[in-house]
């Protein structure tokens, strides 16, 4: 094979899957030939690497076919551990197709512009609640302050968005080391600008409206703070006529910040405004599994899915019971398995349910909705009955993993094909209209209570 073919089958697979999906997980691929013609196909990290063995590799394979390669197997490999090869070899062909080169170690960060360098997009895990934020962020480094601007991602504590945020700053300073970036906290903004009034203290202007790139963290402490919202509001403006860009995060949406001043509100929805969500079982599997590798960690499969099935609040608490398996089993000798931490973290039990069932994905969409568990169930096709009929299906298969047919003999369906429609205008409506996005988290988090 030659890099003419993997360049087709990146073509064939870019028009089965969404944008987001192919520009985080495919563009950056190469194809490595060796010496006796074999070939293996080179990915940016553990995080892809697995992604691409438990996942892509049914399309991968499939494409290969369709262009005259016909394997069953596929060998995937990280980039930074290829040995160095002659400058014809080691052209790779993602280059060709524009994917933005490959980071050999992690960037180094000035002092003084608050970034930390272990946030990057290489150990950002990327799943169906995140990726479209993922490729808002990867875009917007490429092109500071064109693009979208401002960047405005809002999501609940503990999903990833200093992670991804703090990521777009230190790609920026990778790439171009001239960007002046800055990340601040909302708390060090309002601080700073509080010594910058009361005790007469220079250079607050100069330091905020001098930067190419100004990052804020949990912006929405700044609301009811009449003063501060004045200062930011200045500042905001000086920085976007400049097309400098501007990357804010918050917990909830601008229109949902109470004592928010109406012209922040505005400028904070003028670019892109988007969502962070609670990962789905599959990304929390890949995130044990990376956070795992990072310490030198390999997990037994069903001690990766305990911690995943059985710690879904967020993000950061998953984090904080692996480090405590670990770090248990590091100090006794034991191996970190599936006994061990059942023993260890047993009472995240009594949080959680052990499982749910397709009647309680049904009865509390219903109650969530203030309609009848029979009228989703019937055939009435009013509005109002017809959206939460949907968004049951949608959690039956986002949450049980159900096929379409089961999902239809759930809700009384004769026909599987209205399963599959309703799943697919609930996706597409997640990534595109806010109400429905809070509805369903909404519920999902009234199933887990």
């Amino acid at each position: 094979m030659n890099h003419a073919i993997w360049q087709a089958v990146l073509g064939e697979i870019e028009t089965s899957v969404s944008h987001a999906v192919f520009v985080t997980w495919f563009k950056p691929t190469e194809v490595i030939i060796s010496d006796d013609g074999t070939f293996s196909v080179a990915v940016s990290n553990v995080f892809a690497k697995q992604q691409f063995e438990s996942k892509f590799n049914p399309q991968v394979i499939a494409a290969l076919k369709k262009n005259g390669i016909a394997t069953e197997r596929v060998n995937y490999v990280i980039k930074s551990e290829q040995p160095k090869r002659s400058r014809q070899e080691a052209t790779p062909l993602a280059e060709t197709i524009a994917a933005r080169p490959v980071k050999k170690t992690a960037p180094t960060t000035p002092v003084g512009d608050g970034l930390n360098p272990r946030y990057t997009f290489e150990n950002f895990v990327v799943g169906s609640s995140n990726d479209l934020a993922y490729a808002t962020a990867q875009a917007v480094s490429t092109s500071p302050g064109t693009k979208y601007n401002p960047v405005f991602i809002y999501g609940g504590a503990g999903l990833g968005k200093t992670h991804l945020i703090q990521a777009v700053g230190n790609e920026i300073k990778r790439r171009t080391p001239a960007n002046r970036v800055l990340y601040v906290s909302s708390e060090t903004f309002v601080n700073e600008f509080l010594d910058y009034v009361q005790f007469k203290k220079k250079g607050f202007s100069d330091k905020y409206r001098s930067v190419d790139v100004l990052i804020v963290d949990d912006v929405q402490f700044i609301a009811g703070k009449q003063a501060t919202q004045e200062a930011f509001f200045h500042t905001f403006n000086h920085l976007h006529q400049l097309n400098k860009q501007i990357i804010l995060s918050s917990d909830k949406p601008p229109k949902s910040i109470p004592t928010l001043t109406e012209r922040l509100r505005s400028r904070f929805e003028w670019g892109m405004t988007i969502d962070i969500q609670m990962p789905d079982l599959e990304t929390r599997i890949a995130i044990v599994r990376a956070k795992a590798a990072l310490s030198g960690v390999e997990l037994e499969n069903d001690t990766v899915t305990y911690l995943a099935e059985n710690i879904n609040t967020n993000i950061r608490e998953l984090e904080g019971a692996l480090n405590q398996l670990l770090a248990f089993c590091e100090v006794r000798g034991l191996s970190p398995d599936v006994d061990t931490a059942v023993g260890l973290l047993g009472n995240i039990r009594q949080t959680r349910p052990h499982h749910i069932t397709p009647k309680q994905i049904v009865d509390k969409t219903a109650k969530y909705f203030r309609i009848e568990q029979k009228e989703i169930l019937g055939e009435k096709r009013d509005k109002y009955i017809v959206v939460p009929r949907q968004i049951a299906m949608y959690l039956l298969r986002s949450e049980l993993h159900l096929s379409f047919p089961r999902i239809a003999v759930e809700l009384g369906r004769k026909d599987h094909t209205t399963a599959i429609h309703s799943v697919e205008k609930i996706e597409k409506a997640i990534k595109l209209d806010f109400v429905t996005r809070e509805q369903v988290a909404d519920i999902r988090e009234r199933l887990y209570e």
